[in-house]
């Protein structure tokens, strides 16, 4: 995996395959993120950041703009790709079991390719609501996500409020997103979700 990224960063041209199939937008530059694909990789990045060989210069509703060593590449966002806007639903209650859920072990290139495969799925079918505690963002209510992906494997489940993720407290989407990062080169990734109002811990071990 390591071997990967530091080929892609010396790479002077856009990969062939590249494209943008989704982003998320905000008034503040600086919170903007794109979601990035590229030879069955997904990179979620944000403005200033190095992904396959070129550095993100522009996020745009419609378009994720980067800088390569032969130039600027506009890539426009693939259609019917792009995230739901986040809106209230009515979510189906979730199992009466709160008991916490057996850890899950994943072979992290099996990881790797279905969220190639499914991350267009899941970003178009997916809604994240900000859960508010005393007027402050403390998780996201999934209202809404698809079956059978690589989310739902992982234990997730609609309706419920993802709070935490490998200790650090989910206060906004900028942080969710920014921990993509980081959890690619993790062993364990640790959820903490409230379901039906109680905690459960959701553990997927990457061998």
């Amino acid at each position: 995996m390591l071997l990967v990224l530091v080929l892609a960063l010396v790479l002077a041209a856009a990969p062939p395959d590249l494209s943008a199939v989704g982003i998320v937008m905000s008034a503040r530059v600086e919170a903007r993120a794109a979601v990035l694909q590229s030879g069955g990789r997904t990179r979620v990045v944000g403005v200033g950041d190095t992904a396959f060989g070129g550095r993100v210069a522009a996020i745009e509703s419609d378009h994720v703009a980067l800088d390569f060593d032969s130039g600027r590449v506009r890539l426009r966002l693939v259609a019917g790709s792009g995230a739901a806007p986040a809106t209230a639903a009515a979510v189906s209650s979730p199992g009466a079991d709160e008991s916490p859920t057996p850890a899950r072990a994943m072979e992290r290139r099996e990881v790797e390719r279905r969220l190639g495969e499914e991350s267009g799925r899941i970003l178009a079918e997916t809604t994240l609501v900000p859960a508010m505690d005393a007027g402050r963002v403390a998780g996201f209510t999934i209202t809404r996500m698809p079956d059978s992906t690589v989310l739902t494997d992982a234990g997730l489940r609609a309706g419920d409020v993802l709070t935490e993720v490998n200790g650090v407290p989910i206060d906004s989407l900028a942080t969710l997103i920014g921990l993509w990062p980081r959890l690619q080169t993790e062993s364990a990734v640790r959820a903490v979700v409230l379901r039906n109002g109680q905690p459960v811990s959701l553990s997927v071990t990457l061998r």
